[in-house]
C-alpha cells in the first residue's frame, strides 16, 4: 500500500461513516413508507416491521430492532434524524466506528425491549437509539476525566436529556418506556464498550456491564412476555 492509499484510507477512517449510513437508510426507509401508503399509516408501519406486542409474541422478535428505522410523520423523521446527525457525528468520533454502531444498534433493542414491557401501543422510530446516545454522554466524564471539552459537551447534554424527558412527559402520544429504556442501555453499553482512546480501560468492569446490560433486557423481555402469555404457561 502507497503512502497516498494510506492517506486516503486515513481520511476516510475520519469520517463518519456509520452515522451517514444510518441516515441514508433512515431516509430511504420513509420514502419506502411514503410509497406504501403513508408513514402515518399503520397497516403500513406494521407491514415494515414497527413495535407489536402481540406479533413479537409469536415470533417476530427482529421487531425489537426494526422500528429504530421507521418513523411516523415527517416531522418525527426530521427532528430525530438532526439529533443522530449532530450528536451521531460527535460520538462516533469518540467511541469509533463499530463501537459507535453497536451503541446505536443495542441501545434500540433496550429501547424497544422497554417498550415490549411497558408500552401496549404500536412504536416506532430512532428515539430508542438516540437515547441511548444521550445516555451514553453521561459516561464520558468517566471515561476521559482529563479531557475538558469532552468533559463539558457531557455535562451540555445532561441538561438536553432532562429537556428530552421533560418533553416526553408532556407530550401525549410518546413512548416514554422506551426513551428511558433506550437511555439506560446507552449508559451500560458505554461502560461495556469504552472508548479507542479512553482513559482507563477496565475489562473486567467492561464485562461486567455487559453482563448488566444483558439481565436488564432480559427482564424487560419478560416483563412483556409474562403480560401476554399468562405466567403458568411460561413454566410449562
Amino acid at each position: 500500500m502507497n503512502y497516498q492509499t494510506k492517506m486516503k484510507l486515513m481520511r476516510w477512517n475520519r469520517k463518519p461513516f456509520i452515522a451517514y449510513a444510518l441516515l441514508g437508510i433512515t431516509g430511504f426507509m420513509y420514502i419506502v413508507q411514503e410509497v406504501m401508503g403513508g408513514s402515518t399509516n399503520p397497516r403500513v408501519l406494521v407491514l415494515l416491521g414497527a413495535k407489536v406486542n402481540e406479533l413479537i409474541i409469536l415470533g417476530d422478535w427482529y421487531r425489537l430492532i426494526t422500528p429504530m428505522f421507521l418513523h411516523i410523520g415527517i416531522t418525527h423523521l426530521l427532528f430525530n434524524a438532526l439529533i443522530l446527525y449532530f450528536l451521531g457525528i460527535q460520538l462516533e468520533s469518540i467511541f469509533g466506528h463499530w463501537r459507535f454502531f453497536l451503541l446505536y444498534l443495542f441501545s434500540a433493542i433496550a429501547g424497544n425491549a422497554a417498550s415490549f414491557a411497558f408500552n401496549q401501543s404500536i412504536s416506532a422510530g430512532a428515539s430508542t437509539a438516540l437515547f441511548g446516545l444521550f445516555g451514553s454522554t453521561l459516561v464520558l466524564g468517566k471515561l476521559f476525566p482529563s479531557n475538558p471539552q469532552i468533559g463539558a459537551m457531557a455535562k451540555n447534554f445532561s441538561l438536553l436529556i432532562v429537556l428530552n424527558l421533560v418533553f416526553g412527559i408532556l407530550s401525549p402520544g410518546v413512548d416514554m418506556a422506551g426513551h428511558v429504556g433506550g437511555l439506560l442501555g446507552g449508559y451500560l453499553l458505554a461502560y461495556a464498550l469504552s472508548a479507542p482512546r479512553a482513559w482507563e480501560k477496565n475489562k473486567q468492569r467492561q464485562f461486567v456491564y455487559a453482563l448488566i446490560y444483558v439481565g436488564v433486557v432480559a427482564v424487560f423481555i419478560f416483563i412483556g412476555y409474562s403480560r401476554l402469555v399468562p405466567i403458568t404457561r411460561l413454566f410449562n
